[in-house]
């Protein structure tokens, strides 16, 4: 019986009705492609089993297998810090470590359309990014165990941090301390296709405020580029030399926090007698810079998603875990 001949670029343009060039694009994970063009593309990638030639030759030539990161906004202080966390856990292992970062929601979809075709790759980390049944379907269908960060999927193991909890702790520890004046502050993250824990975070500590009969004032709550400098620096200024500023602030990440911190001081604003300042993370620079947060063990959560990883990667019976990290709060000097 002749063997069946493999599925090439050709036939998937034919199936989902489209030239050679988009389904290439598709692939690249290209921005000239609309949404509905790009599901046709790959659902008959998926009926079809196709598998790009590159792929193939990699796979025919690779020695040994990779584990892969897929993370939005990588350069962010915390989510390398996590990413470390990953990397001192499959050091000692077998598998090479792959990262890849995405800054829009095509491009994340390509990116799994790729991965899960892609067979130097045997397991897969998502940080921070949600998956929907279909991706999480494909992932499943070409047996690529995943991962999941601050997000989950009942087909994998995940990993999820208490944002709201968080929040209500650094209300609460703020409220400890005489405070009834109280500001947020966080990037704005117009992007579609990263979660927003600061969401949560600003949810639980509004609740928290309510809960003693506080409520937070809408002019208290200020968000930031998280690429213009400029504008951020601007917008904090104002903030601070402003009469009725509130007299503590939760910022929902270390890195912006210790920004404030710096900006409070060129108005020569004593930190925390002046402005008290609280923020989310726990990064390194954090406990340098004395800054009061809320930890959510990044190394350790990072290293906890690799040894998942690798537990299912040796043994696939092993059951699914879906674990919440334990948020604790580390009080310095800033509050």
């Amino acid at each position: 019986m002749p063997k069946r001949a493999k599925p090439t670029i050709y036939d998937v343009a034919q199936k989902a009705s489209v030239s050679i060039a988009t389904v290439s694009r598709v692939l690249n994970g290209s921005q000239q492609v609309r949404a509905a063009t790009r599901r046709k593309v790959l659902d008959a990638v998926d009926a079809l089993g196709f598998v790009p030639k590159a792929d193939a030759v990699a796979r025919a030539k690779s020695m040994s297998g990779q584990i892969g990161i897929i993370s939005p906004y990588f350069t962010i202080a915390s989510f390398g810090q996590r990413m470390r966390g990953v990397a001192q856990i499959l050091a000692n292992s077998p598998y090479e470590l792959v990262i890849y970062t995405v800054d829009s929601m095509h491009r994340y979809q390509s990116f799994l359309a790729q991965l899960s075709l892609n067979t130097q790759l045997e397991g897969l980390i998502i940080n921070a990014l949600s998956l929907s049944d279909a991706d999480a379907q494909r992932l499943r269908a070409s047996q690529l165990e995943t991962v999941l960060m601050e997000s989950s999927h009942p087909l994998f193991c995940s990993i999820q941090i208490d944002n709201e909890y968080g929040g209500q702790l650094a209300a609460q520890h703020l409220l400890d301390k005489g405070h009834r004046q109280m500001g947020f502050l966080d990037y704005s993250v117009p992007d579609d296709h990263a979660i927003r824990p600061g969401n949560a975070r600003l949810r639980g500590f509004r609740q928290a405020l309510q809960n003693e009969g506080i409520e937070l004032d809408d002019n208290h709550i200020i968000y930031v580029p998280m690429t213009n400098i400029d504008e951020t620096r601007q917008q904090l200024r104002a903030f601070f030399k402003h009469p009725k500023r509130p007299s503590a602030i939760f910022v929902a990440a270390d890195y912006l926090a210790l920004y404030a911190m710096r900006i409070a001081q060129q108005f020569d604003l004593k930190v925390p007698d002046e402005i008290a300042i609280i923020g989310f993370d726990d990064l390194e620079t954090a406990a340098m810079m004395g800054l009061t947060t809320i930890s959510q063990s990044l190394d350790e959560t990072g290293q906890l998603a690799a040894k998942l990883l690798l537990n299912r990667l040796t043994d696939a019976d092993e059951p699914m875990q879906d674990i919440t990290v334990q948020l604790h709060l580390v009080e310095r000097e800033t509050t």
